[in-house]
Order: structure tokens, then C-alpha cells, then sequence
């Protein structure tokens, strides 16, 4: 499947690919300016223990932000896969399935990082 193919109206999927990691980058900075600004605001441990969880959640955030690339990049990764294999084209309904499946993938082997961090 070539990345210049139209997926909807108007978008390539490089071109969805290259607005996904655009975003991602200009939230990763977003978020590091938010945390610089806050750990100003930290002048006791009252303040601290106000504060951390504030940078916790941007920390996290930025982390789910490298996830929905990575995600991308295995949706894209099982397209190339497939069109090597397949002569058929993808329908819109069976590139929704694959996206499911990518993220009901991810939602498993966080379930089980959970659960052995907890052991």
C-alpha cells in the first residue's frame, strides 16, 4: 500500500502519518514548557506535593502521545505486510478491524505490565 494513497477526502496516509507526528511533537513541547513553568511554582514540600501530580499527568500524557506513534507505525507496518502479500485493495471496514486489533493489542500488554509491576 503506498503512503501517497488517498485513505478519505483530500488525506494520504502519509499525510495523516506526518499530522499524527506533528501534533505529538508539538504536545511534547507544550508539556515540557507546562512542567519548566511548574516546578517554579515549588518553593516548599507543600507546594511539591501540589504540584507533582500536575507534572505526573504531563509526563504521562507525552507518554500516550509515543504510544498512538507507535500504534501508527504497526497499523502502517501490517498495510505494507499486507499489500506485499495481497493484491486486494484495504476496505474501510477491514482497516477499522486492524486498528482495533493494534489497540486492543496495546490495551492487553498494558494490562500486563500492570499486573507485574503489582507483583
Amino acid at each position: 500500500m503506498s503512503l501517497d494513497k488517498e485513505i478519505f477526502s483530500g488525506k494520504t496516509l502519509s499525510d495523516l502519518c506526518k499530522e499524527i507526528y506533528d501534533n505529538s511533537r508539538k504536545k511534547d513541547k507544550q508539556i515540557s514548557a507546562l512542567i519548566v513553568e511548574l516546578k517554579e511554582l515549588i518553593e516548599g514540600i507543600d507546594d511539591a506535593t501540589l504540584v507533582v501530580p500536575m507534572i505526573k499527568e504531563y509526563l504521562e500524557i507525552g507518554v500516550k502521545n509515543d504510544e498512538h506513534l507507535i500504534k501508527l507505525a504497526t497499523v502502517i507496518q501490517r498495510l505494507e505486510s499486507k499489500a506485499s502479500t495481497d493484491t486486494e485493495i484495504f476496505d474501510p471496514a477491514e482497516l477499522m478491524g486492524l486498528l482495533e486489533e493494534v489497540e486492543n493489542n496495546s490495551v492487553e500488554n498494558q494490562s500486563k505490565d500492570s499486573t507485574e509491576d503489582g507483583k
